[in-house]
C-alpha cells in the first residue's frame, strides 16, 4: 500500500511536468521559429520478488518471475524538428530557412548562438540584428541610403543605391547545421547553444551540399506548435494525473481500513 502511494506520486509528478511542457508549447504558439518539445518518460527500478530465470527446482526455471514497478520519471524533452508554416510579411529583412540550417548571431559576451527566427532589423549602424540587438554573423551592413534590399536563396545580400541601376553586393549570409540538432541547449530568446551532444556547427552558404537549406526573403517561419494537438495532450495529461490521484486515494482508504482493524 505504501509502495502504491509513492508509485502513484511519481506518476503525478511526471504528469505535472508534462503539463508544464504543454503550457510552454502553447505559450510559444506564436513565437517565430519556435520548436515544440515532447516529454519522454521511463520506468523506475523494479523490486524483484522472484527474479525471471531463477531456479524454481533443480531442473526448472521461473519463466516470468515477479517484479513490482516503482513508478515513472521524466527522461528527456525531445525537440520536434519539423518546420513550421511560412507566413508572408513583405518585410525585406524577414527571412526563413527552408531546410535544417540555423542563423548565426553574436551574443553580448562574444559567443555565437543559433536561431531559426529570421525576424531581423537594422540597428543605428545599418547592421542586421535580431530583435534583441544581437548582430547576424557574418556581419551584414546595409547602407542607410539603400533604396532596395534583395536577399537571394543562396544568402547573397545586394542593395540598390540612389542614382545607380546596377545592384551592389554587401554581404553573404552563412547558415549552420548540426549532426544532432536535438542536442542543442535552449537558452531562451529563440537562441540555441551547441553542446557535446549536438556536435560542432557545420557552416556554409545556403543551398550548398551541407543540407543547410535555402533562404526565402519576406517570409518568416511560424512556430511548429499545433494548438489542437497540444489541447489533446493536455486532456490526456489531466486524465493520467487524475488516474494516479485515484490510486493515492484508494491506497489511503486501504491504510485507513487496516488502522481501523487494529483498534
Amino acid at each position: 500500500m505504501f509502495r502504491a502511494l509513492y508509485t502513484a506520486a511519481s506518476g503525478m509528478n511526471a504528469q505535472q511536468m508534462n503539463l508544464d511542457n504543454v503550457a510552454n508549447n502553447l505559450a510559444n504558439a506564436s513565437t517565430a521559429g519556435f520548436r515544440k518539445r515532447r516529454l519522454q518518460f521511463q520506468d523506475l527500478l523494479y523490486q524483484n520478488m522472484v527474479v525471471p530465470g531463477s531456479n524454481a527446482t533443480q531442473s526448472t526455471q521461473v519463466s516470468a518471475g515477479l517484479q513490482i514497478g516503482l513508478g515513472t520519471q521524466s527522461a528527456a524533452s525531445e525537440v520536434i524538428q519539423t518546420e513550421g508554416d511560412l507566413t508572408t510579411t513583405g518585410n525585406p529583412l524577414d527571412l526563413t530557412i527552408q531546410g535544417a540550417g540555423f542563423f548565426q548571431v553574436r551574443q553580448p559576451n562574444g559567443g555565437i548562438a543559433y536561431t531559426r527566427s529570421g525576424t531581423f532589423q537594422l540597428d543605428n549602424q545599418g547592421n542586421m540584428v535580431t530583435s534583441n540587438g544581437n548582430p547576424l554573423q557574418p556581419a551584414i551592413t546595409i547602407p542607410v541610403n539603400a533604396t532596395n534590399i534583395s536577399i537571394g536563396q543562396d544568402g547573397t545580400v545586394t542593395v540598390t543605391l540612389p542614382g545607380q541601376t546596377a545592384s551592389q553586393q554587401v554581404g553573404q549570409i552563412q547558415l549552420a547545421t548540426f549532426a544532432n540538432p536535438g542536442g542543442l541547449n535552449s537558452v531562451g530568446q529563440n537562441l540555441f547553444l551547441p553542446t557535446s551532444s549536438s556536435g560542432e556547427p557545420i557552416t556554409g552558404a545556403p543551398g550548398g551540399s551541407e543540407g543547410l537549406g535555402t533562404l526565402q526573403q519576406g517570409m518568416i517561419e511560424s512556430s511548429n506548435v499545433s494548438v489542437v494537438d497540444e489541447f489533446v495532450q493536455m486532456i490526456l495529461t489531466q486524465r493520467a494525473y487524475e488516474s494516479n490521484q485515484k490510486v493515492v486515494q484508494a491506497a489511503d482508504q486501504m491504510i485507513q481500513g487496516v488502522n481501523q482493524m487494529a483498534r
